[in-house]
This record gives structure tokens, C-alpha cells and sequence, in this order.
């Protein structure tokens, strides 16, 4: 039942962030120079963090397939090793987000950068509170018959998010 609702939830989390696609398609064909001058961004960083973020997605599946063969410190290991990629990847965008020549009010590109990858920081950031509460399932000797749905859900949501990710850096970064 578990597995049902979240892809359900991400079933209506995709269609928010094509939403959000649209809007940027939609802005950016109306446009006569896209981006707006002033509008740098350093795509080489961008995607050695994307390459980052993109990298805790396998790390997260071993945490799972661990977990579901009850080796719960390889379970353990792996999600922090999952965290710390995905927490790295947040720091980078909330340095971004600090040095860019650009604000939100800049421009409509502007508007729509913060926009879609503060979005998706947040779906970044709810993914790894969900890393921590499945630390907290793993704190005692043994699991509990819900715990491998549980993970499993959350790896749904997570590679999800790694996903959307290689959207909006397409979108932001390299057809902009």
C-alpha cells in the first residue's frame, strides 16, 4: 500500500515540476534574448554537483538492498555516505544562490531560476530528513516488518529527485 501512495504523491510531484518546465518553456519562447544579459552561471560547477547529487542514487539503492537483507550497519553506512552526497549538493546550491550576479526580481530568468531550484533544494532537503528518520529505524538490533517498505518508499522518492534534477539542470544550465 505504501509503495502505491508515494507513487501516487510523486505521480502528482511530477506534474507540479512540468508544470514548472512549462512556465520556463513557455517564458523562455516568448523571450527575444534568452537568457537576459547579466544572467552567468558557472555550468562546470553545476555539474560536478549534479555528477554529486546524481552519485547518492546508487549509494541510496545499496542502502536499501542492504537493509533488505538485514545488514544494518551496511544499510547505515551507506545512507550517510547517500547524506552527505545529497547534503553536499544543497551546499553548493545555497552558495550559488548567494554569489549569482542575479536575484529573483532581476528578471523573469531569474524569477524561474530561484524559482525551480529552490523547489527542488526543498525536495532535496525533505529527502534527506527522510535519510535521518531512516537512521532513526535502524537504531535498534532489529527491524521492524514495515522498515523495508519504508526504505524502499523513500529510494522511490529520492531517485525521483535526482531525476527532476537532471531536468532542471538541462533547462537551467545548458539550454539556457
Amino acid at each position: 500500500m505504501l509503495a502505491v501512495g508515494v507513487m501516487i504523491w510523486l505521480g502528482s510531484e511530477f506534474m507540479f515540476f512540468s508544470g514548472l518546465f512549462a512556465a520556463f518553456f513557455t517564458i523562455r519562447a516568448n523571450a527575444k534574448v534568452w537568457p537576459p544579459p547579466g544572467t552567468h552561471l558557472d555550468t562546470y560547477q553545476a555539474l560536478v554537483f549534479t555528477f554529486v547529487l546524481l552519485a547518492s542514487s546508487p549509494t541510496f539503492q545499496i542502502a536499501v538492498w542492504a537493509q533488505e537483507k538485514g545488514n544494518f550497519k551496511k544499510a547505515k553506512t551507506w545512507i550517510v555516505i547517500s547524506f552527505l552526497l545529497g547534503a553536499g549538493f544543497l551546499a553548493n546550491q545555497a552558495y550559488e544562490w548567494k554569489t549569482l550576479p542575479f536575484r529573483p526580481s532581476t528578471n523573469a530568468y531569474g524569477s524561474l531560476f530561484y524559482v525551480m531550484s529552490g523547489l527542488h533544494g526543498l525536495h532535496v532537503l525533505l529527502g534527506l530528513v527522510a535519510m535521518i528518520a531512516l537512521m532513526g529505524r535502524l537504531a535498534g538490533s532489529r527491524g521492524d516488518p514495515g522498515e523495508t517498505a519504508v526504505f524502499q518508499a523513500v529510494s522511490y522518492y529520492w531517485h525521483f529527485v535526482d531525476i527532476v534534477w537532471i531536468g532542471l539542470f538541462s533547462a537551467l544550465f545548458l539550454l539556457s
